[in-house]
Order: structure tokens, then C-alpha cells, then sequence
């Protein structure tokens, strides 16, 4: 689980823990104990507390991979109301390519209707325009964004129904501030389910 967190969880850089002293703290059995605890008394409470299965079944079953993808999807999910008012030839054209089998989550509207306030609508769209102007074919930045916005809503519904799995995602990434959730829980039910059932049948 250790080599997994990002080091500055632990303070490493920006003049804190030095990342040769971290490495060694990850390979001798104190280190890796206070490490732990350090964690335990702050961003891994729930991952880290005393339970019947512990946080190993957890972290074998979200590791860093599935994190990731499901990040991503609920990104996707989360941007669908811009992603479906999307017209434009070449934009469409793009999203298509770069999100793959991804882009047909944000326009199933068994799934979410993607209905939302104007204003947020409006923001959504926004930034999607201005990621795809400024990305390259690759979709970095597209990726970015919705990674973000999946991350926060991961966390907005974790940290109220699987705050264990909220903490291990958290950990996975360097602190950050997440933007503003808004999806609604059942559609992101259906995809975390989904990721949850590949995960265990891998």
C-alpha cells in the first residue's frame, strides 16, 4: 500500500521529507510502521482503521489501474450534459477518438439524462471547449479534467458511503483541490458497480 501513496502525503519535496530518506523509510519494517501511522492519524482514518478484513482486500481490489478508469468514467459521466451538446464535426470527431468506448457512456441516457441547471451547463461547456482547443491529438488535458471532476465525485460519494475506498483514492494522488461534484447518485452507482464487478471477477 505505501509504495501506491503519493510521497507527498508522507511531505516528501517542497522542502519537507527528503525522497532518499522516504525510500528508505519504505524499506525497513519501522519505517514503514510510522509511516502508517502517520497516515492513520490523518488522510487514511477510515483505510487504516481497525476492521474484520483490514484494508488489504480493498487496495488489492482498487489498485492504482481501476482507480484510474473509473476516475476517468465518471469524469465522462459527469461532463455528458457538454459532451452530448457537443455538435461540432471536428470536436465530435475528437471526443469520439480519444475517449473510445468511454464517449458512449456520457450519451447513454439509460445511464443519466444529463440534465442540469443552466449555469452549470453552461460551465461545463465552457471548459470543454477551452480543453479541446488547447489540447493535442493525444487528449491530455481532456483526460486531466475529467480525471479531476471524477476524482471529486468519487469523493463526494465515498466520503459518505465507503470512506475507506475515499481515502485509498485520495492517497493514490497528491493533495489537490477537487472542483464542485454534481452527479446524482444512482448513475454514479451504475458506474461504480460496474467497475467494482470487473474488478472482482479480474
Amino acid at each position: 500500500m505505501l509504495a501506491e501513496v503519493d510521497p507527498r502525503w508522507h511531505g516528501a519535496g517542497d522542502d519537507g521529507i527528503d525522497a532518499a530518506l522516504l525510500q528508505r523509510a519504505r524499506t525497513s519494517r519501522l519505517g514503514r510502521r510510522l509511516l502508517a501511522g502517520a497516515l492513520a492519524e490523518g488522510p487514511a482514518t477510515h483505510l487504516l482503521a481497525p476492521s474484520p478484513e483490514g484494508f488489504a482486500a480493498l487496495v488489492a481490489r482498487w489498485n492504482a489501474p481501476r482507480i484510474r478508469a473509473l476516475h476517468r468514467d465518471l469524469g465522462v459521466l459527469a461532463y455528458a450534459p457538454a459532451i452530448r451538446a457537443e455538435v461540432g464535426r471536428d470536436a465530435v470527431k475528437r471526443l469520439k477518438t480519444v475517449l473510445a468506448s468511454s464517449y458512449l457512456l456520457a450519451l447513454d441516457r439509460s445511464v443519466w439524462d444529463a440534465k442540469v441547471d443552466p449555469a452549470l451547463q453552461s460551465r461545463l461547456a465552457a471548459t470543454l471547449a477551452d480543453t479541446l482547443a488547447a489540447d493535442d491529438a493525444f487528449g491530455p488535458r481532456l483526460f486531466e479534467v475529467l480525471e479531476l471532476q471524477g476524482r471529486a465525485e468519487l469523493q463526494a460519494w465515498a466520503r459518505q458511503r465507503e470512506p475507506a475506498l475515499a481515502d485509498w483514492a485520495q492517497l493514490l494522488y497528491p493533495p489537490h483541490d477537487l472542483p464542485t461534484p454534481h452527479l446524482p447518485e444512482k448513475p454514479l452507482l451504475v458506474v461504480h458497480t460496474h467497475h467494482q464487478n470487473r474488478a472482482v471477477a479480474a
